[in-house]
């Protein structure tokens, strides 16, 4: 699929992204791809790539661009030197919050609504890892614009902290997926009660699902956790809430 790299507009100067379109001629229904926390690599690029031959245009947008510019990470090196990890995903991780990736977001939902391969001002999104947050927060700080929220692995989805993504419910109109990961020690079984609660409570349609025998970061191909079965099955939950909503 074609890919090309963009920058979007913020206040904070030009965030980097990369925007993937389907073979032939649109305009086409867009989506959001929220990254995981070991950032922008060739996976992610295959599975936006994937997500476009299925006839959606969708922005990757690069959510540690404020640190600066970065070689991809090789996954399984990173996960065998724990001091090389912890100064990696440190550096990433402080260089955004909520508020930043939230402002982020709404720069990327103007750069789409300017876009003539994007057809209306309806969008999709999903996410993995810290992305699946993302995709919840999106959801509850821009309601008007996202009409799909899926996440994938997440973590910290419904907790105690005053900014815990499951507080935006009320403000949600999306559909909204959920899938964790079985072992997962960020997503234990009561905050997946906690999120599934405050979301139907607030009138949310939503699902809200553990995927038994998979663990955290399931989906992307590169990953060590990597399940073949677990992702598939993400794959048919995505497509079918994104066809729903926008298809």
């Amino acid at each position: 699929m074609p890919m090309t790299q963009v920058a979007i507009p913020t206040t904070d100067g030009d965030a980097r992204a990369f925007f993937f379109t389907p073979e032939g001629e649109g305009p086409w229904p867009p989506v959001i791809f929220f990254m995981d926390a070991p950032a922008i690599r060739p996976a992610l690029f295959s599975m936006c790539e994937r997500l476009a031959g299925h006839g959606y245009a969708v922005l990757l947008p690069d959510m540690f661009w404020r640190a600066g510019p970065y070689d991809p990470i090789d996954i399984k090196a990173a996960f065998r030197d724990e001091a090389a990890r912890r100064e990696i995903f440190g550096k990433f991780m402080s260089s955004t919050d909520p508020v930043r990736s939230m402002a982020d977001t709404g720069a990327c939902l103007d750069w789409l609504a300017t876009r003539p391969e994007v057809n209306g001002e309806a969008v999709g999104c999903t996410g993995y890892c810290m992305g699946a947050g993302l995709s919840l927060r999106a959801a509850g700080t821009y309601p008007e614009r996202i009409v799909a929220a899926a996440g994938f692995h997440g973590g910290r989805l419904a907790t105690d902290e005053p900014d815990s993504p499951h507080l935006l419910a009320p403000r949600i109109k999306a559909k909204v997926y959920q899938g964790g990961a079985d072992m997962d020690a960020g997503f234990p079984p009561e905050q997946a009660d906690r999120l599934r609660d405050a979301l139907t409570a607030a009138g949310v349609d939503n699902t809200v699902e553990i995927y038994e025998g998979a663990r955290h970061g399931y989906a992307p191909p590169d990953m060590p956790v990597y399940d073949e079965t677990a992702s598939e099955r993400h794959w048919k939950a995505l497509l079918r809430l994104l066809d729903e909503t926008l298809g």
